[in-house]
């Protein structure tokens, strides 16, 4: 169980500065991502109002909508064993770890500890493990009532795996977690309920996932010429267009039964 927190948070960081770092021009090397200042990430992180993919406001909006726990809408364990390319690993990766936060806010203790051990096994298949600092699990457990800290080692700990990605030349893992946290949560957030539509704060949260969606796109297109995330992003063109084709403050039925379906599409081949 202990080995949650700094999975989470590394996925909680990722998923902030997607949602609001200005990515800077296009790396010529085809799985290196654009630079990331630290200081950049400090202020994203402290300031920045949560968007869907966050365990902290994804799982705390629907416990506060009072909507259950459904295991169903997670990926089954069971099909960790069958990622073997690194695109499939790195999407997976994000797609547990938001599944590991939305358990983990329920506490649903086994299928948190279960959504743990499949993001451990492909952090391992990955080779990333080595970027996460030893002490990391006992400083975060130490402050989870000290915001402050809990900002630096948030901060750090995304930092430092991003540094880690690059130097090894494989930014693009980074990008792949990112976009396959965003799709797992947006997913949850439109299959939790069958009324999706007359919950106002559901749907709010819903159509404003355009901005973040457009910066997803953009910050995958600083490495487009990676094939995985040209495919990916391929993948996440109509979801794409479905966003664009809402009007600022407003969406229809039909624009939020869209974006549904076809993130069930995208997230179904993400997981297969």
């Amino acid at each position: 169980m202990k080995s949650i927190i700094p999975i989470a948070s590394l996925i909680i960081a990722t998923s902030v500065i997607l949602a609001s770092c200005n990515m800077g021009s296009k790396s010529s090397n085809k799985s290196k991502a654009p630079e990331i200042k630290k200081e950049n990430v400090e202020k994203e992180v402290r300031d920045f109002v949560y968007p869907l993919p966050t365990s902290f406001e994804v799982t705390d909006m629907l416990n506060r909508i009072e909507a259950a726990y459904i295991l169903s809408l997670s990926n089954p364990v069971s099909n960790v064993d069958k990622y073997f390319t690194e695109k499939n690993q790195a999407l997976n990766l994000g797609i547990y770890s938001a599944d590991l936060s939305y358990a983990s806010t329920y506490n649903q203790k086994q299928e948190t500890v279960d959504f743990m051990n499949a993001s451990k096994s492909l952090i391992d298949k990955l080779d990333i493990s080595a970027a996460l600092d030893a002490d990391l699990l006992v400083n975060i457990e130490s402050n989870l009532d000290n915001k402050d800290k809990l900002v630096e080692l948030i901060t750090d700990s995304y930092y430092d795996t991003y540094e880690f990605l690059n130097k090894n030349d494989r930014g693009a893992v980074s990008m792949l977690v990112i976009a396959g946290s965003w799709v797992e949560a947006l997913y949850i957030a439109t299959h939790i309920s069958e009324d999706t539509f007359n919950n106002r704060e559901m749907v709010s949260i819903i159509m404003n996932q355009k901005e973040p969606l457009n910066k997803l796109m953009t910050i995958l297109k600083q490495v487009e010429t990676n094939e995985d995330v040209q495919a990916t992003m391929e993948d996440l063109k109509i979801l794409h267009e479905i966003y664009n084709s809402i009007d600022s403050g407003s969406i229809t039925e039909d624009q939020l039964s869209a974006i549904k379906d076809n993130v069930a599409v995208v997230r179904e081949k993400f997981v297969s």
